[in-house]
């Protein structure tokens, strides 16, 4: 590449080890900049999840702790545009659905760990009221808290289940100040530690992502002008979060040997049909499915993302009109048209193999770069790799002492698409991808300030879960 530093992280015992002058390599360079098939966020992105938003898994995260390097923290999203003042009945988790958190450390693109959050409800409104709360809530157990959540975590190994956390109590929708007047106190009541040195959180949420969506009209109005305005300030949304020690992830519990896990989240409806459109009695069937964000929401044409949604990883590389969409982003042909900025020539085997593999020298593609394929684990059967859409993440990169919002594309290796921090930009990093940057090593002048939004419109938090508080305040603000 043009013009970006030489550096390449290589998997050694005990950790990845850096080569040449910081963290990334030329080739590293498109790792950063990520896969034209991921981009942002997934909200309402197939016709049958935008009408069942309580199974609607809007965006995944997966990163080290920055204050506990020694493990990695996950984050879900479920149930996206939550007004603040959506009462009176708010926003509760599926008690009918299964919430997964799925991890291959093998890189075979089966889930070798699952961990599983399923929720009851206590309602104790009745005939008496139409309230969430008939008093000041001050703790999760507090009486004028009229309704709440449950929920237990599991963890899945083959036929091995394990329970982590049993009827644990979720934080509430948070209904206002008045209400709710310290929910930061009610964020720590409902943050659990388990045996094993992990910890879990279920509750409510700002939206951790920030972009401009009015990319739907026409690539921002055509000649660039809607642009600047957080699609997403003020909403909410609900938040399962997990922190667990990197040995519990890695393939043979080795994170020195075997530090690339690949990481994606779904929701399973009871009574779902595997065959789309149909319903039946019994049993679970997958409905919403995340790694990379904006896969389905921008890649998929509309014919296939509910079929999307309902597929398992393994199955991707299968599914030709899918792939043909990596090789052949649409994207890319809309800016040109558009704006006349030339689109990067097709194939597009870059794409495939950030998208599909991971990047690794050992997947033969065109980056020549090792980052974050599980190809890059020294106890992995290359003869059993398959490549599937996930979010990958290297837990031997150390932690960025000053994280740039650019990732890899500002010589970060700790951020997007190495794994996926909350800060990380992924809209501005992945633009830049579609339109070459990755091939070139070079930014597209006319396209290098993006969206123009470079930050999320609340503070995060320094320690888990890391997602900012829940808004109060109504979106929509007359005056």
């Amino acid at each position: 590449m043009k013009g970006i530093p030489d550096i390449v992280i290589r998997v050694r015992r005990p950790v990845a080890v850096a080569a040449g002058t910081g963290l990334l390599a030329a080739g590293g360079m498109v790792a950063a900049l990520g896969p034209g098939t991921s981009s942002a966020s997934s909200h309402r992105e197939a016709p049958l999840i935008a009408g069942d938003p309580q199974a609607d898994n809007t965006d995944l995260y997966a990163f080290t702790s920055p204050d506990r390097p020694d493990t990695v923290s996950l984050v879900a999203n479920w149930i996206p545009f939550q007004e603040p003042n959506g009462g009176p009945n708010f926003y509760p988790y599926a008690t009918g659905a299964r919430y997964n958190i799925k991890i291959d450390n093998d890189g075979d693109a089966r889930p070798d760990i699952t961990y599983r959050w399923t929720f009851r409800n206590e309602d104790r409104r009745g005939n008496t009221t139409f309230l969430y709360n008939n008093g000041p809530v001050s703790s999760l157990r507090d009486p004028n808290l009229l309704f709440r959540q449950h929920y237990t975590l599991q963890r899945i190994t083959g036929k091995s289940t394990r329970t982590l956390v049993r009827d644990a109590i979720a934080a509430p929708s948070r209904t206002g100040a008045a209400s709710m007047p310290d929910y930061a106190a009610l964020r720590r009541q409902a943050t659990r530690s388990f045996a094993g040195g992990g910890r879990t959180y279920a509750g409510q949420a700002d939206d951790s992502f920030f972009l401009d969506l009015r990319i739907f009209d026409l690539l921002y109005g055509g000649n660039l002008k809607e642009r600047g305005n957080d699609t997403l300030r003020g909403y909410n949304v609900n938040t399962i979060a997990l922190q667990v020690p990197k040995k519990d992830l890695a393939l043979k519990r080795d994170p020195g040997r075997n530090p690339v896990i690949g990481i994606w989240s779904t929701t399973d409806r009871r009574g779902a049909s595997a065959k789309l459109g149909h319903h039946r009695t019994g049993g679970y069937h997958q409905v919403s499915r995340l790694g990379n964000p904006l896969v389905n929401e921008v890649i998929s044409p509309a014919g296939l993302k509910n079929a999307f949604n309902r597929l398992a990883p393994a199955k991707d590389h299968t599914v030709k009109p899918l792939v043909q969409r990596v090789l052949k982003p649409e994207v890319p042909a809309l800016v040109q048209k558009i704006y006349g900025i030339k689109a990067p020539p097709t194939p597009r085997r870059d794409l495939f193999e950030i998208f599909l593999t991971g990047l690794a020298k050992k997947a033969g593609g065109p980056l020549r770069t090792d980052l974050n394929s599980q190809l890059l684990n020294r106890d992995v059967n290359r003869k059993r790799f398959t490549p599937a859409e996930m979010l990958r993440l290297n837990m031997a990169v150390p932690v960025t002492r000053d994280p740039n919002r650019l990732g890899v594309l500002a010589g970060d290796v700790q951020g997007f698409p190495n794994g996926r921090r909350l800060t990380d930009d992924v809209v501005d990093i992945e633009l830049q991808a579609l339109e070459g940057a990755a091939q070139t090593g070079r930014l597209v002048p006319a396209l290098a300030d993006g969206d123009r939004v470079n930050f999320n419109d609340a503070p995060f938090g320094r320690s888990f879960p890391y997602v900012a508080l829940p808004h109060t305040a109504a979106v929509n603000r007359a005056g």
